[in-house]
């Protein structure tokens, strides 16, 4: 029986041995370029701080330190890329800074600028490196003269050094850079949702009522010409017409109640979801306890939920009951829809649960569905609550 070899970690190099290798030459190379790149980062932090701090008190003194950072970060940026080529050391590089002036003024474009955790540290990083890149000059240049057959060993002991202060003070600011991802991710979701949501009205639209209404347009022009020739012909036809007209209103109010229902406008949510509960297809019991009505967003986005779950409860499920509960627990607004029937729901397979989450997390809010195979299936939403704003602010 062979054993598969194990897949080697990119950002760890292979272990140091006798012979001088191609990591450890690359290694020797970063030890050696450590001293002009140390010197030539420690001239520029030592001008950026002393000019900033100098000018301060002038108007120049606060966008000079800004430009001073945004040059650190070009710094910052080399430095991650000599690590990247000669240690094997990958870190993300940081999101860019809004470039000129942004829409408040230079007020907002020199806070934002002023507070860049990237810029700061990597200011810091070119500051302290030059006593570093000194020492591991001249261990380098000494260690290839005369203790070279030792040589891989202090190389790598010197370039763990480096890849820990590179991985220390050069990587993204954690927080910020998960919240920017996180939102950039939510803003591209909100995006598709709305552009799926108008295609679907469009195509409601088209395939339903507009065919119906074209159809009756043409069933009562046929009546008209024969309203002289053959009345009871025409009759027949107005009537028929009279019945595609229910149909069509009754699809146009489903459609309307798809977009947003005018119960929940008017009522609330316990009044919205008690309609929903009323048109599934197994005994649902409504459970809404609320101190006052949370912002129409968070309100329709709630509604939706429980709108579409219920529905995977009609078709899916096979329960025989189910439930809703709607409360709210400090600043946020609970959900929690839970069946009797066979379970096995994931969050893939069609069933749109991943859709709901995704929708959910686009208003920094929480989806989680427990489904053991033969149930009970229990989903809980979580919304950030957020309070209504009074009629009249909403009207001006």
């Amino acid at each position: 029986m062979t054993m598969s070899p194990s897949v080697p970690d990119p950002d760890r190099p292979p272990p140091a041995r006798l012979a001088l290798d191609r990591w450890t030459w690359r290694e020797i190379a970063h030890l050696l370029v450590n001293l002009p790149m140390a010197i030539a980062g420690f001239v520029y932090a030592l001008l950026v701080i002393a000019v900033g701090a100098g000018l301060s008190v002038t108007v120049i003194g606060l966008p000079v330190l800004v430009a001073g950072l945004r040059g650190a970060r070009v710094l910052g940026r080399v430095e991650r890329g000599r690590a990247r080529s000669l240690l094997g050391v990958r870190i993300e590089e940081p999101s860019p800074l809004p470039r000129g002036r942004q829409e408040g003024g230079v007020f907002p474009w020199l806070w934002s600028g002023l507070k860049d955790p990237v810029g700061w540290r990597s200011l810091l990083y070119a500051f302290i490196r030059l006593p570093w890149g000194v020492l591991t000059f001249t261990v380098t240049l000494v260690s290839l003269i005369v203790l070279w057959p030792v040589l891989p060993f202090i190389a790598r002991g010197l370039t763990a050094a480096d890849r820990a202060m590179v991985r220390g003070l050069l990587p993204p600011s954690d927080e910020l850079e998960r919240r920017i991802a996180e939102l950039e991710s939510d803003r591209g979701v909100v995006a598709d949702t709305a552009a799926a949501d108008l295609r679907r009205i469009e195509r409601d639209l088209h395939d339903g009522a507009q065919a119906r209404l074209v159809a009756l347009a043409m069933g009562l022009g046929l009546a008209k010409e024969k309203l002289t020739d053959d009345p009871e012909a025409a009759a027949r036809m107005v009537d028929e017409a009279h019945g595609e007209i229910k149909v069509a209103l009754q699809e146009l109010r489903d459609l309307a109640r798809g977009i947003h229902p005018a119960v929940l406008t008017d009522r609330g949510l316990d009044a919205a979801l008690s309609a929903i509960a009323s048109r599934c297809t197994v005994p649902v019991n409504v459970s809404v306890d609320l101190p006052g009505r949370p912002a129409e967003a968070i309100e329709g986005i709630a509604y939706f939920t429980v709108s579409e779950l219920l529905q995977n409860v009609s078709k899916h499920s096979g329960a025989r009951s189910a439930s809703v509960e709607v409360w709210r627990a400090a600043d946020r607004l609970l959900i929690k829809v839970t069946d009797d029937g066979s379970g096995g729901a994931r969050m893939g397979g069609g069933s749109g649960m991943a859709g709901l989450a995704e929708r959910l997390g686009a208003v920094d809010g929480l989806f989680v569905l427990d489904s053991p195979v033969g149930g009970p299936t229990a989903v809980t939403a979580e919304l950030p609550w957020r309070d209504r704003a009074p009629a009249g602010s909403r009207a001006s």
